[in-house]
Parts: structure tokens; C-alpha cells; sequence
């Protein structure tokens, strides 16, 4: 699937635009020379000292900041401006080789050593270096879910790694799924809510990536990703409960149908999608628990495994 490309022209009439972006610049290599990084936000009241080329809004900021990112074709995390939102937890069979920022030595992390927490993915990945004897990695989409599995220790049990995507995943939380699948060669699951959000925002995006930075998505999909569910035909077959598709789920699975080119590249996605629409009904990760609070660990989550080449692309 080819994306489509934005270009932005920096002429005489753009003079500001022309500036600021000469300024993003210097902040940007100030940054990597201290070894130091600023939030989007800071970035932009930094910009207050700037003058006639200062920013009025930040969305204004962050396109500048695209443009930079788009013109030295590296993620905006290696010129040293990270985002505010946080990256996503990890737990299980990995190690994280990371340094102290203070002294440069370097750290091991071990991801099974957290108890009851987990590993907080950093906002900036590329450093980090894995070791690990997992089979796959299981992203997942609510917390809730993700804290029943770290707790009875299903890593263990299933010899895999485990990722938080907290709903959308973040870009810091997509590249580092990118890496460790990329570098151990490790399959990726992908484990959301049986719903159109579930399916076209949070799925959708780390297969393929954000429609926002389709500049850099090769550095922020996971391509190998596949959909273990909930699916559509999950719901008939664990006989789940279920709740109505609201008007905007509807609209959110019509429009996909007719407009993603990722959704129209898949036949088995527009059956499902479509099947999904005829039964007018979605149903969360959680509605597992109907048939016990540990079904999902020693029902659902094996017999879903025991056939990976049934999964959703």
C-alpha cells in the first residue's frame, strides 16, 4: 500500500514559516549536542524567545517540527524533541539494555524482575538494545487486561513478552514493538477490543501506522502485526456479551470500508468488518470474563495461539 506524500513549499511569501524553521533547527542540533531533549510543548514556548518567528499556537510548532523531521528523514525523537503522552508498559521474558543518562554506564533491565508493575517504555527507543528467549510478543490494549495477565504470570506460561498499548499506541511504543519484532524476528499478536476503534484506530495504527506522520510510518508500523482479537466470529463462538455498535462505530466501520486502503487491501478484513455491521454489536476484551476472571489465560488466550494462521492480517 503506497501513502500519500504532503509536500509544503518554503517560498519568499513564507519567509516566517522559513525562519522558524531555521530555528527548530538550531534548538533541534542544541538538543543532540547537550545529549538533551524537550517535550512538543516546551519546544514551542521556547519559540517565545524567537521574536518575529516565534509561535502563536502549537499546532502550528508541531507542523514545523513535522516539516524538520520530514526534511532530514529521521523520527523527531533522534532530533531530540520527545512527546508528552507516556510510551506504553512492558512485562516479561526480555531484558532492556539501556545506559544511566548521568554516567553513560550501561543498564540491564529485566523486564520479569517488576512484581506486580511493569517496564515503562522510554519516549525515545533507538538506544535501546533486547535480550530475550520469547516466542512472540502479545500487544494489548487495555491496562485492565494487561494487569490480569502480568499478575497470574502468563509470559511464563506462554514464554512470550507482553506490551501495554494503553488504547492508540504511542509512536515511542510502536517503534519499540518495531525494533524487538525486527531484531529478535518475533511475531507480533495484537489483542484489542472487538469494536470498530479497536479494529480501525488502535489495530490499524500499529499495523500500518498514522495517517499524521505517513512521512516516517516505516519507522512506526509493525508490519508483521496480526489481529488475535476479539474478533466478529469470537463473539458467536465464546458466546460473549455484547454491547449495540453506537451511530459513530457504524460510521467508523462504513467509512472503512469504503475510504482506508489498508481495510481494501484485506478481503478477510471486509468480511469481518462487514459482519461485524450486521450484527450491530461490539464486545470488550473484559466480556471474557463471563465464563471466569482467568477464561482469557487458560481458555481463550491457548486455543487462539494453538492457530496463529487463522489470525486477521
Amino acid at each position: 500500500m503506497k501513502t500519500a506524500r504532503k509536500e509544503r513549499t518554503l517560498t519568499v511569501g513564507t519567509v516566517k514559516a522559513f525562519a522558524q524553521t531555521l530555528k527548530m533547527m538550531a534548538l533541534s542540533k542544541q538538543l543532540v549536542d547537550a545529549n538533551d531533549i524537550a517535550t512538543k510543548r516546551e519546544a514551542y514556548y521556547v519559540s517565545k524567545n524567537w521574536g518575529e518567528a516565534r509561535f502563536l499556537e502549537q499546532p502550528e510548532s508541531d507542523t514545523v517540527m513535522d516539516d524538520v523531521e520530514a526534511l532530514f528523514g529521521v523520527n523527531r525523537e533522534q532530533l531530540g524533541f520527545i512527546p508528552e503522552e507516556k510510551g506504553g508498559e512492558v512485562a516479561g521474558a526480555l531484558v532492556v539494555i539501556d545506559r544511566d543518562p548521568a554516567s553513560g554506564r550501561q543498564l540491564r533491565i529485566d523486564c520479569t524482575k517488576f512484581g506486580s508493575g511493569a517496564y515503562s517504555i522510554p519516549n525515545s527507543v533507538e538506544h535501546l538494545g533486547f535480550e530475550t528467549k520469547a516466542t512472540f510478543i502479545l500487544a494489548i490494549e487495555t491496562a485492565g487486561m494487561f494487569q490480569r495477565l502480568v499478575k497470574h504470570g502468563y509470559w511464563q506460561t506462554a514464554r512470550c513478552i507482553l506490551v501495554s498499548m494503553g488504547g492508540v499506541p504511542t509512536r515511542a511504543c510502536r517503534r519499540f514493538i518495531r525494533r524487538l519484532a525486527d531484531e529478535k524476528g518475533l511475531p507480533v499478536y495484537v489483542f484489542v477490543d472487538g469494536d470498530p476503534y479497536g479494529i480501525s484506530n488502535i489495530y490499524r495504527t500499529l499495523k500500518v501506522g498514522s495517517g499524521n506522520a505517513a512521512h516516517l510510518n516505516e519507522y512506526f508500523c509493525v508490519p508483521q502485526a496480526r489481529f488475535l482479537g476479539i474478533t466478529p466470529q469470537d463473539i458467536i463462538d465464546y458466546e460473549l456479551p455484547t454491547h449495540p455498535l453506537k451511530d459513530v462505530d457504524i460510521k467508523r466501520a462504513k467509512d472503512a470500508l469504503k475510504n482506508d486502503p489498508f481495510v481494501q487491501h484485506y478481503k478477510a478484513w471486509q468480511k469481518a468488518i462487514t459482519q461485524m455491521i450486521g450484527m450491530g454489536v461490539r464486545a470488550e476484551q473484559q466480556a471474557l470474563a463471563k465464563h471466569g476472571l482467568n477464561y482469557v489465560i487458560d481458555e481463550y488466550l491457548p486455543r487462539k495461539l494453538a492457530h496463529t494462521e487463522k489470525f486477521l492480517p
